[in-house]
């Protein structure tokens, strides 16, 4: 750790909180019966339906195949439905999958804020957020140094 940089080190905290922060989430969300991949897929569908596979593959952190697996195992269960339109397949949400998400929303907002409120104070959590912001523009922008 000695030849770390600060931004290093600031890239491992991220790191070591986001995948804490997805542990625990994944165990919050058992209550609802949902991992967090399934909660992010199911708030994406509930946001921009009808959407396609390709759609929604581009607004979430799951692998092509890990998405059409999750995709069969949620008609499969009952929230989501999937049309095919001609040459196009689109996927919204079923009643029940429109109640589930309704249902976990709140919950899991609540605490997934939690992490931020218990610690960090108002002025704290507007710093994070703005640069947190400017990174996340960053790294949608930045490309790959030559090899």
């Amino acid at each position: 750790m000695r030849n770390h940089t600060l931004g290093t080190l600031t890239w491992i905290r991220m790191m070591r909180f986001t995948t804490q922060s997805n542990q625990l989430s994944n165990e919050f969300l058992k209550r609802f019966d949902l991992t967090t991949a399934q909660f992010d897929v199911l708030i994406q569908i509930k946001t921009y339906a009808p959407i396609t596979q390709c759609q929604l593959a581009e607004k979430v952190t799951v692998t092509q195949g890990g998405m059409s697996r999750m995709l069969a195992r949620l008609e499969k269960e009952g929230l989501i439905e999937r049309k095919q339109n001609w040459k196009t397949k689109t996927i919204s949400l079923t009643s029940k999958g429109e109640q589930l998400i309704d249902a976990a929303t709140p919950s899991q907002l609540h605490f997934q804020s939690s992490f931020f409120e218990e610690v960090l104070t108002a002025e704290e959590i507007k710093s994070l957020y703005i640069a947190m912001t400017k990174l996340e523009k960053h790294s949608r922008e930045k490309k790959l140094p030559p090899v």
